[in-house]
């Protein structure tokens, strides 16, 4: 599977870190190592085709808490970003249709509207 590749290959990048090699071996060719350089990965597992992440990958991750973005205050400053006069205003009444269009209309998998769709 390809997440278990991309399990191997952060693997030889931690403990490269972790040794403070200047240089390793990634998949057949020596590079450059920082140890300045992070590794993150998101995930929205609720999200419909997203899989979890294997237990491999996941031991070489720290979970952080994330929380659910102001969709008031992104929508505000994208319109107030493109001259709209009444941005607060109109934040306010695009994310309550929005939200009610989340609450009302079909739950199949191809609408979306969350922050991407914003």
């Amino acid at each position: 599977e390809v997440i278990s590749v991309v399990a191997m290959q952060v693997l030889s990048i931690v403990e490269a870190q972790r040794l403070k090699l200047e240089r390793f071996n990634f998949m057949g060719q020596f590079i450059k190592c920082s140890t300045e350089a992070g590794m993150f990965i998101t995930m929205n597992p609720g999200y419909a085709g997203r899989t979890e992440l294997p237990d491999n990958l996941k031991a070489l991750m720290r979970p952080v808490a994330m929380m659910a973005p102001d969709l008031n205050l992104i929508a505000e400053v994208m319109l107030a970003a493109e001259g709209f006069a009444e941005a607060r205003l109109l934040a306010k009444k695009t994310i309550t249709l929005y939200s009610l269009m989340q609450q009302q209309l079909s739950k199949q998998d191809h609408y979306d509207y969350g922050l991407r769709n914003l």
